[in-house]
């Protein structure tokens, strides 16, 4: 271990015990590099890591303060992270995502309120309206978000807003490829809505597995013809050799009918007894 890392464990157990607190200001660097046995160049090493994970707060001419280590502010380094890596680490965060989402539905359904119900609606009329691309997407982006905060598990939630950003070339790029991703993405997004309004989590929790499925399962077959032809590097879509957005192309996790008719077809969403809607999606587990 380095003795920059030693100063960073010394650093976050002062934290942990609680000897510095959310808030406080540390101590003045000679007198804490002292306490805690490691030089000050180590010590400007190891605050100078930790502001960077957003644990210390460095402000210039007052010192340096522990942040309120809230799960937003925390995780919002991984998405830095997951920005400095290639197409293979993406599709990682894609799975994370396709994990995490139907948890957040879920819970979603059994906390949330009308007025959050009658926002859904809003944003949805909303996106509705023939939008482009790049508007479906930051929709989604809010869409999602909104119903992540209503699920309320704070670090749930930051973990999800933090791995969203890094995801939104990839979104993008499948809407300008894929013909008919606009009117699949409304129509998965009325069905979870549908979901929360019967307060049904695990409604709620299938459709937002089908929903970030069909992002994943495009992402892996697009990635990988390029990962087979180019050996160790990563595909940077659609400039360096990805599919021509003027070519639209069909959508590996398309399967099934129009979702236009999304009522109405079997194929689409599941049959109840006597052949009625029960809202799930064909196959799941109930």
């Amino acid at each position: 271990m380095s003795v920059t890392d030693d100063a960073i464990d010394r650093l976050k157990a002062m934290i942990r015990s609680g000897e510095v607190a959310p808030g406080d200001r540390l101590p003045p660097e000679g007198a804490l590099a002292t306490s805690l046995g490691v030089s000050r160049s180590s010590l400007r090493e190891a605050v100078r890591a930790l502001s960077l994970l957003r644990i210390l707060d460095v402000r210039q001419g007052d010192g340096t303060y522990v942040t309120a280590l809230a799960a937003d502010t925390l995780s919002a380094a991984l998405g830095v992270v997951v920005d400095f890596h290639g197409d293979a680490t993406m599709l990682e965060v894609i799975e994370v995502r396709r994990i995490l989402e139907p948890a957040a539905s879920a819970l979603a359904a059994t906390r949330i309120t009308e007025p959050v119900l009658e926002e859904l609606e809003r944003l949805l009329a909303a996106t509705s309206a023939s939008p482009t691309v790049e508007e479906l997407v930051a929709r989604d982006v809010e869409f999602h978000r909104l119903i992540a905060a209503t699920a309320g598990n704070a670090a749930l939630a930051a973990m999800l807003d933090s791995i969203s950003g890094p995801t939104l070339r990839m979104r993008v790029w499948r809407g300008l490829v894929v013909e008919g991703v606009v009117e699949r993405t409304l129509d998965e997004h009325r069905a979870i809505l549908d979901a929360l309004h019967r307060r049904d989590p695990e409604l709620a929790r299938s459709w937002a597995t089908v929903h970030v499925s069909g992002v994943e399962e495009w992402v892996r077959g697009a990635l990988q013809p390029r990962q087979t032809s180019r050996p160790g590097r990563g595909g940077r879509p659609p400039e360096d050799g990805g599919p021509d957005p003027g070519r639209r192309g069909s959508d590996p996790g398309r399967r099934g009918s129009d979702p236009g008719r999304r009522g109405s077809d079997p194929g689409r969403r599941g049959l109840g007894p006597e052949g009625r809607d029960s809202g799930y999606p064909p196959g799941a587990i109930r």
